[in-house]
């Protein structure tokens, strides 16, 4: 049983289905890294269980191929918010893109990269020379896989690069890579259909920082106070409502995802995610809450490691002061 912030965890269990009706609803677009699937459920069932339309929002999802999508969307205006990894945002930012960091979705890196047993890839520095799957070249697995490359010293251009697709192991088993960057989800579903035993690095014991945040544009961050607080109100409720009903939730994802068919599949990823989704930062301070100090090491990583050209002070993106909760504090 997750241990969740009490003032969240009864909002959420307070909140009814059709707690707020049709009419007068606000439009509030999520652009994502993923198509609807089922790690993202607390963004599916708003039909179902109403967090968002108690906040008086019509929740709207757009689809992503990565976490570079997402921030695309946002910065072209056809989304409210990005569903972001760390590593793409740094990025943006080092482009002189103005952009807020405003809740922690994951604080747990849930990043690894996988191969076959016998392949003899357990470390970094033995994937020099392989072929290896990303979900896409805008996604968070990449970034994953350049944090990897370069804790061994090689570069991208150390590895031959293929794009396999969200989710898909199938290049794995069938030889076409040598390994692949994933998540720990990915790797469930993977193992769900048939891969046989495997290697895993886990990013995060290279890297340890969050996997995914809600990224706002400047702008937005500073006109639209209101309307993210809201937005991330329900879905703080929407996750603590998953923590305490993951059955339920798996349910649901069967309904409203595209991946959903696998019940038993749904609760493993579910519980994944809510695994994911606390830490002794958001136990003490309630969902969402971000940790400065990992992200600026994070960054402080990537600048070293010539991911982005120069530092960052992250102190200056992230901002705390929407989250559940918060009032009037500095961003």
């Amino acid at each position: 049983m997750f241990t969740l912030h009490r003032r969240q965890l009864l909002a959420a269990l307070a909140v009814a289905p059709f707690a707020a009706s049709a009419a007068g609803l606000e439009k509030f677009t999520v652009a994502g890294w993923s198509k609807p699937i089922t790690e993202i459920t607390p963004l599916l069932v708003d039909e179902d269980k109403g967090f968002y339309r108690a906040q008086g929002l019509a929740l709207e999802y757009v689809p992503g191929a990565g976490s570079a999508d997402a921030l695309r969307n946002i910065l072209s205006g056809q989304a409210d918010v990005a569903f972001c990894d760390p590593g793409t945002l740094f990025a943006a930012l080092d482009k002189g893109e103005p952009l807020r960091a405003i809740y922690d979705i994951y604080p747990q890196n849930v990043f690894n990269v996988v191969s076959l047993k016998g392949s003899e890839i357990t470390k970094p520095a033995d994937l020099k020379g392989k072929k290896v799957g990303v979900y896409s070249l805008a996604s968070g697995t990449r970034q994953a896989l350049q944090v990897l490359l370069h804790t061994a010293g090689l570069a991208e251009s150390d590895v031959t690069v293929m794009v396999t697709g969200v989710l898909n192991f199938a290049p794995l088993m069938q030889g076409q890579v040598d390994a692949t960057a994933a998540t720990d989800t990915g790797l469930l579903i993977g193992q769900r259909r048939g891969l046989p035993d495997v290697n895993v690095i886990e990013v995060g014991k290279y890297l340890p920082v969050s996997s995914d945040l809600f990224v706002v544009r400047e702008e937005t961050y500073r006109t639209k106070r209101a309307l993210l607080q809201r937005f991330l109100r329900a879905y703080a409720d929407a996750a603590a409502w998953m923590m305490r009903y993951p059955d339920e939730a798996a349910q649901l994802a069967a309904k409203r995802a595209i991946d959903g068919t696998d019940p038993g599949l749904n609760l493993g990823i579910v519980k994944l995610r809510n695994a994911a989704s606390v830490s002794e930062l958001t136990r003490r301070n309630g969902l969402g809450s971000m940790d400065v100090a990992s992200l600026q090491a994070a960054a402080d990583a990537y600048s070293k490691l010539g991911l982005i050209s120069k530092p960052l002070d992250v102190r200056k993106v992230v901002s705390p002061d929407l989250l559940p909760g918060r009032k009037g504090e500095p961003g």
